[in-house]
C-alpha cells in the first residue's frame, strides 16, 4: 500500500512539474531568448566565452547542447540548456519572427533594437508596472501554434464571455443560454474559490515561459480556463442534443475539440502545469453531474417564484463577500464579482422576461427544432441584432464603471487618485464589479430584447 501511494505522490509531482510545460512549450516552437543586456537568473544562459559578472559559462551552470546555423550570416547560434529551457543569446531576435532579423545596421543596434522589442504578453491593467519587466524573453518558432492557442485561451476570458453568451441569447436559443449560464457561473466560482483554498502557485519560470501573463497574481490549481473549457462545450452538446436536430457525432467532436483546445493552450501560455489541467477537467465534470440534473429546478425558481429576484441577489452576494476574503489582492476576486454580477443579473432578467412575456420559450410540441436555411435575411438580422446589442452593453459598462468607482471611493473614504490602487480595495471593488457586471447581465437579457422588439429585429 506505502508503494502505491508513492507511486502516485511520484505521479502528482511529475504531472505538477514546471519541466513537463516548459517542453510542451519547446515542442511548440515556444524559445527562450537571453540578450546580452538581461541580467543573469535561474535558467539565464550566455554565448560561450561571453564577458560579464557572471563568469565564464562553467561557473554559471550552464550546459550548451549544440550549435545551429546563423541564417542570414556565417556565423552560428550556439543553443544553451539550463533547468530545462532552451535559450538562444541572440540579440536581433524578434518574438513574433520565425527567424532572427538579419544584421546588417550593427550588432551593437540591432541588439539595442531587440531589447525594446514589446513581449507579446496580455496584462492586466491593475498590476502593469509589476509585470511589464517579468518573465523571460522568447521567440516564437511557429506563428500557426501561436494564433491557435491565442484563440484557445481567448475562449476563457471575458471578451468571449461578453460576446459569445449574448449572441447565443439574441440568435439562437435563450433558454439554453440561461441554463448554460447557470453552469458557468457555478462552474467558475467554485474553481476560483478552490484555488484561493489550495493557494498553489502557477509553474515557476524559469524554466517555463510566460507568454501570457495576464491571470499571473492569482494561484493556479484547478486551472478554471480548463474548467469554463469543459463546463461550457459539453453543457450546451448536453442541453441542445435532442432539443436541436444536428449530428450526434458532430456535436461530440465539436466539444470534445473545444476542450482540448483550451486545455492545450493554458500549457503553451505557460499558466498551468499538467496537473492543474487534469484538475480543472475532472473538477468541472464533478459539477456537470451534480447541477446538470437541477437545472429544470433552478431556472424554474428563477422565472416563477415571486421573490426570486430578491433570492438571486442576495444569495450571489454573499457568494461574492465569501470569496473576497483572500489576505492579498489577485485577479481572482475581480473575476469571481464580475461573474456573480452577471450571473445575477442574466437570472434576474429572466424572471422579468417571464412575467412581461419577452423571449418566451416555444412549446415542447414544436420540439425538436431544425437549424434555420442560412439566407441574407438572417444573417443581416443576426449581424444588426449583435452589432446594436454589444454597443448597448459596453455603453452600459462604461457609464457604470465610470460611476460605481468613484462612488465607491466617496462611501469608504479611499483616495481615487490612483484608480488602478483604488479597483485593488474591496470596498471598491466589489459594489464596482457586482454592480456595473449584474446591470450588464440585465442589460442583455431584458432591455436589449425589448429593444430589439421596438425596433423590430426579434
Amino acid at each position: 500500500m506505502g508503494l502505491k501511494a508513492g507511486g502516485w505522490w511520484r505521479l502528482v509531482r511529475y504531472l505538477h512539474h514546471p519541466d513537463q510545460v516548459a517542453r510542451f512549450q519547446r515542442l511548440c516552437g515556444v524559445v527562450a531568448v537571453c540578450s546580452a543586456h538581461q541580467p543573469l537568473s535561474n535558467g539565464d544562459c550566455r554565448h560561450p566565452g561571453a564577458g560579464g559578472g557572471g563568469g565564464e559559462p562553467e561557473e554559471s551552470g550552464a550546459s550548451y547542447q549544440g550549435e545551429e546555423p546563423q541564417p542570414g550570416g556565417g556565423g552560428k547560434r550556439h543553443l544553451g540548456k539550463k533547468n530545462g529551457v532552451a535559450c538562444e543569446p541572440v540579440g536581433p531576435a524578434r518574438p513574433y519572427s520565425d527567424t532572427p532579423a538579419a544584421g546588417g545596421g550593427g550588432e551593437a543596434a540591432a541588439v539595442a533594437a531587440a531589447d525594446r522589442r514589446d513581449k507579446p504578453r496580455r496584462r492586466n491593467s491593475l498590476n502593469k508596472e509589476e509585470e511589464a519587466a517579468a518573465g523571460t524573453e522568447f521567440i516564437i518558432r511557429s506563428r500557426l501554434l501561436y494564433y491557435l492557442f491565442s484563440f484557445g485561451t481567448e475562449l476563457g476570458n471575458e471578451l468571449f464571455y461578453i460576446t459569445f453568451f449574448p449572441f447565443w441569447l439574441w440568435n439562437i436559443d435563450p433558454y439554453v443560454g440561461r441554463r448554460l449560464i447557470v453552469i458557468w457561473v457555478w462552474v467558475m466560482y467554485l474553481g476560483q474559490c478552490t484555488k484561493d483554498i489550495i493557494r498553489w502557485p502557477r509553474p515557476r519560470s524559469p524554466p517555463v515561459v510566460k507568454v501570457e501573463i495576464f491571470y499571473d497574481s492569482e494561484y493556479g490549481m484547478p486551472s478554471t480556463h480548463a474548467m469554463s473549457g469543459t463546463a461550457i462545450p459539453f453543457s450546451l452538446f448536453f442541453l441542445t442534443v435532442g432539443r436541436w436536430q444536428y449530428p450526434y457525432a458532430f456535436g461530440l467532436l465539436l466539444a470534445s475539440s473545444w476542450c482540448i483546445l483550451v486545455c492545450l493552450s493554458r500549457l503553451y501560455m505557460g499558466m498551468h502545469s499538467i496537473l492543474d489541467i487534469i484538475a480543472g477537467v475532472l473538477y468541472s465534470i464533478l459539477i456537470l453531474v451534480i447541477f446538470h440534473p437541477a437545472l429544470d429546478i433552478i431556472d424554474n425558481f428563477n422565472l416563477t417564484y415571486k421573490y426570486a429576484p430578491l433570492f438571486i441577489i442576495s444569495l450571489h452576494l454573499g457568494m461574492g463577500l465569501f470569496s473576497f476574503t483572500l489576505d492579498t489582492w489577485s485577479t481572482s476576486r475581480g473575476d469571481t464579482a464580475e461573474i456573480l454580477g452577471s450571473g445575477a443579473g442574466i437570472a434576474c432578467a429572466s424572471h422579468f422576461n417571464h412575467m412581461f412575456g419577452i423571449l418566451p420559450d416555444p412549446p415542447l410540441d414544436a420540439l425538436p427544432f431544425s437549424p434555420p436555411a442560412i439566407t441574407f435575411n438572417l444573417i443581416t438580422r443576426a449581424f444588426l441584432r449583435f452589432a446594436i446589442g454589444v454597443v448597448v452593453l459596453l455603453l452600459t459598462r462604461a457609464v457604470l464603471k465610470a460611476c460605481t468607482i468613484p462612488l465607491a471611493c466617496k462611501i469608504f473614504r479611499i483616495p481615487c487618485t490612483d484608480i488602478r490602487q483604488a479597483r485593488k480595495r474591496m470596498e471598491v471593488e466589489l459594489p464596482y464589479r457586482y454592480m456595473t457586471y449584474g446591470t450588464v447581465g440585465f442589460v442583455a437579457l431584458f432591455l436589449v430584447p425589448s429593444l430589439f422588439n421596438y425596433l423590430n429585429l426579434s
